[in-house]
């Protein structure tokens, strides 16, 4: 990709050349939010480490390859967004900053509304694909993780447990599956690469992998080691020559 030319131009001229901006469009796994404790009543205590998740990770990596570049990295997530909510603030939180690159993951929050919500999500996806597009920058549809596909012991009997069976009932039923393949249609129909994370989870799955043991709130925030593979899988699409 045309990112990974201009990062090393950087690093290797970094005198004659601009800083890249990598942004980074999502919901709550973008944003940086983990753990969600529960307090009592029927409301929880909402952890965030942007510095363990992945869009802060892949400008680790990054830096490691290439140490003068001195990326700008714009993290654009906001807890319980979705593509409709992420269309509205395109040009505010990503395209006034820019960018090179966008990374797009919605479809955790989207997939709620079960399969009656699939036009309304593939209708802001594609405004945003195209708006990014036109904008001129680089885009890529990063899949986000699984959901829980039961409701954890580790759960106490209240809002969070209501929220993982419902979540549950998406993902065992299909529903996310379905979100998923609409995204990457529409990826294909604007030639945007896809880092298909959400491919490597459901292999995880498929080879025998507790998918709800390895979200951090048993619901559908992954562990901060899974923030990795994200960002690992990330890099390996940005270095394809497209």
């Amino acid at each position: 990709m045309k990112i990974m030319q201009l990062i090393a131009n950087r690093n290797n001229d970094f005198s004659n050349h601009k800083i890249p901006t990598i942004a980074f469009l999502g919901d709550s796994v973008t944003h940086g939010v983990f753990e969600l404790i529960p307090d009592g009543t029927e409301q929880f205590i909402v952890v965030y480490d942007t510095e363990k998740a992945y869009p802060n990770l892949v400008r680790g990596l990054l830096a490691k390859q290439y140490p003068a570049a001195n990326l700008n990295i714009v993290n654009a997530g906001i807890s319980g967004d979705s593509a409709v909510k992420g269309l509205a603030r395109l040009e505010r939180d990503v395209l006034s900053k820019s960018p090179d690159l966008t990374v797009v993951c919605f479809g955790l929050n989207d997939s709620q509304k079960g399969l009656d919500g699939i036009g309304d999500y593939t209708a802001a996806m594609e405004e945003i694909f195209c708006r990014i597009l036109a904008a001129g920058s680089e885009a890529i549809f990063l899949t986000p993780n699984m959901m829980a596909t039961e409701v954890s012991e580790k759960l106490p009997q209240g809002i969070l447990a209501r929220i993982a069976a419902h979540t549950a009932q998406i993902q065992n039923g299909g529903a996310m599956d379905a979100y998923m393949e609409a995204g990457r249609e529409l990826a294909a129909k604007y030639r945007i690469p896809v880092c298909d994370v959400y491919a490597k989870w459901k292999a995880m799955q498929a080879s025998g992998v507790n998918i709800t043991e390895r979200l951090a709130n048993y619901i559908n925030h992954p562990t901060r080691e899974l923030h990795r593979l994200f960002a690992d899988s990330l890099l390996e699409t940005m270095m394809k020559n497209i």
